[in-house]
């Protein structure tokens, strides 16, 4: 997964400022070491949030004789900033706590608006909070940047797909946007399927949205659909078209959460399609292969166990290249 944060919670703000002047200022001991550790781990925002606060304590160094010279900062008079001594070092065993406030207001006086951008990587699924409690799960192949502010909450969804499961915000509408529409809500829990630039499925939970199709080629400019439970939405150049899911049917749609793929009837080609894009990989299917068909539940993530499953249940027969790409083709008859 990579990650690039630029949000900010009070409570870890201040924290991240405190941890980052200890860093700069002084060693730890080994007592402080296991509670910096614990603060890191309770959270997987923390990591990213102290780093910015470090570089940040850096960029600082040159604005710290001027804040002292304001009377912005004072210093005890037994204590006097020596000339080249870098950024907190400056306040190192008694101000620490002076300088992150310092810096957690000159932080926060930032642009209100706040960034996060994550993207998980193939074959991995990624689950994370954002700072309105919202929880997003997050499939392999994903790319999302998330902007909130005062007045909205919004992502987008530039390719894979994405669980949200959203807080409640009256005040702040949460707008999914994709290549191919967008869907809105206050709170609620759907998925969003970007499939390509140009297709978008959307599937309710709990709670309704309001989906935005772009222009389908077929049916010219598009309407807003409000979805409710149960209920799938699927745009795309031939048009937009809406169905009702049974539970059974949502929970397979829903089952790559768990690392499965849910299979009724697909033909290989297309089973062999999802693995190869989970996975990144080249998976060539030879003629005849798509005539035959697949059902049945299978961890997406066992591609070994897949590719064995194909060649003893069916009339294939599986090889692998050098470079790892993957040929499926009809067996000969004997």
């Amino acid at each position: 997964m990579n990650t690039r944060h630029s949000t900010h919670d009070s409570a870890a703000d201040e924290q991240a400022a405190l941890w980052a002047a200890r860093l700069d200022g002084s060693s730890l001991t080994t007592a402080d070491r296991n509670e910096l550790d614990a603060w890191l781990a309770a959270n997987s925002n923390h990591r990213a949030l102290l780093s910015e606060y470090c570089q940040f304590s850096t960029d600082l160094e040159a604005d710290l004789p001027a804040l002292v010279q304001r009377g912005t900062l004072k210093m005890p008079a037994s204590e006097k900033p020596q000339r080249g001594l870098p950024g907190l070092k400056w306040f190192a065993g008694f101000a620490f706590a002076a300088v992150a406030a310092v810096a957690l207001v000159m932080w926060i006086g930032r642009p209100s608006t706040q960034f996060q951008d994550v993207a998980t990587s193939v074959a991995q699924r990624q689950t994370m909070t954002l700072a309105d409690g919202t929880r997003v799960e997050m499939n392999a192949r994903t790319t999302i940047r998330v902007e909130q502010t005062a007045s909205e909450r919004r992502v987008r969804l530039a390719e894979g797909q994405a669980f949200f499961a959203v807080t409640k915000d009256s005040s702040r509408p949460f707008i999914v946007e994709t290549p191919a529409g967008s869907v809105q809500v206050t709170g609620t829990a759907f998925d969003v399927h970007a499939a390509a630039a140009s297709q978008l499925v959307v599937t309710v939970v709990e709670g309704s949205v309001l989906v935005r199709p772009r222009e389908a080629a077929a049916s010219g400019s598009v309407s807003p659909v409000s979805l409710r439970p149960g209920e799938r939405l699927t745009a795309g150049p031939a048009g937009v078209s809406i169905d009702r899911l049974s539970d059974d049917a949502i929970e397979s749609a829903l089952a790559w959460r768990q690392g499965v793929v849910v299979f009724d009837g697909v033909p290989l080609d297309v089973a062999l399609a999802q693995f190869a894009h989970h996975h990144g990989i080249g998976i060539d299917v030879r003629e005849g292969v798509a005539a035959h068909r697949i059902s049945g539940r299978h961890s997406i993530d066992d591609l070994n166990g897949f590719v064995s499953f194909l060649d003893q249940g069916f009339p294939v027969e599986v090889t692998r290249g050098l470079s790892g790409t993957i040929t499926v083709r009809l067996r000969p008859n004997r």
